[in-house]
């Protein structure tokens, strides 16, 4: 398993939601890429809820459309956006958790769509959420205008 580098830290005005460290307000999430999969793994905190001690399910899908952007990073080496998210809850995240498991994984590139399933598991393993995601990708010309070069991981370096 490979920590992924954080593209955006350089660039001017990031601040997501999802991925940015110092977005204060932020859910601070890192990735790792791990075969094909694509992984974060993390720790719910109660204030984000939605009943008594439940993950919020707008949290949730956040969680999961933040780690299918990241398999368009780094297994296409490009950007882009969702275009449509089926989202599946079979079993409740309690904020509880010592840690969740967020794993998403390309299913098929048909020209500049991405077919993405991911889950969110809980400390047991169970798979709780599930997702199947359509996202748009962008053309590396297209990538790079809005400031993306690469998605490396810790262990490597490309050479552009």
């Amino acid at each position: 398993m490979k920590k992924i580098k954080n593209p955006w830290l350089e660039k001017e005005g990031y601040n997501c939601f999802g991925c940015c460290p110092d977005n204060p307000a932020g859910i601070h999430m890192e990735f790792f890429e791990d075969g094909d999969d694509i992984l974060c793994f993390w720790k719910p905190e109660s204030h984000f809820q939605g009943w008594i001690n439940t993950l919020h399910g707008g949290i949730q899908a956040t969680l999961i459309d933040e780690c299918a952007s990241w398999v368009v990073f780094r297994k296409l080496q490009t950007s882009g956006v969702t275009g449509k998210m089926e989202i599946r809850y079979h079993k409740s995240i309690m904020t509880t958790e010592p840690q969740i498991t967020i794993r998403a994984r390309l299913k098929e590139l048909r020209r500049n769509v991405a077919f993405i399933h991911a889950q969110i598991e809980n400390a047991m393993g169970e798979i709780c959420t599930e997702s199947d995601l359509v996202y748009f990708v962008s053309s590396k010309e297209k990538a790079a205008e809005m400031g993306f070069t690469c998605c490396e991981t810790e262990s490597e370096t490309f050479l552009f």
